[in-house]
């Protein structure tokens, strides 16, 4: 499910919000779906559970995950991402799309990624 690269700089906590949140972005995750319990999935990775319950804070804060106390957390809605994040991500794309474009890559190239994307934009 997740992996783990004791090599990447990045803190473990990251490694797991990021993980889960490609898992939720690919469709791998599903809206409503019941993420693993913080002790079953720190178990899973043998790590300290304080690390995935940061993670799991760090997705609801930014709207990929909702908690429902005694139930545990769930894949949130796609409409629940945080209005910020989404700028951010927006700006990521707007500065790889402008380094591409400087490279060489034509905007009918671009054009057709997104395509293949699956073109979800609202």
């Amino acid at each position: 499910m997740l992996h783990l690269d004791y090599r990447d700089a990045r803190p473990i906590y990251e490694q797991v919000r990021d993980g889960l949140r490609k898992l939720m972005v690919t469709g791998v995750m599903q809206e409503g779906e019941k993420l693993p319990s913080v002790r079953a999935l720190a178990a899973s990775l043998a790590i300290n559970p304080n690390t995935i319950q940061k993670a799991y804070e760090a997705l609801e804060a930014e709207g990929y995950v909702y908690s429902v106390a005694g139930k545990g957390s769930f894949v949130a809605p796609q409409t629940g991402v945080d209005v910020h994040h989404k700028q951010q991500l927006l700006e990521q794309w707007r500065a790889a799309t402008r380094e591409l474009l400087y490279l060489g890559v034509d905007s009918e190239e671009l054009c057709r990624f997104i395509g293949e994307q699956g073109g979800n934009e609202k």
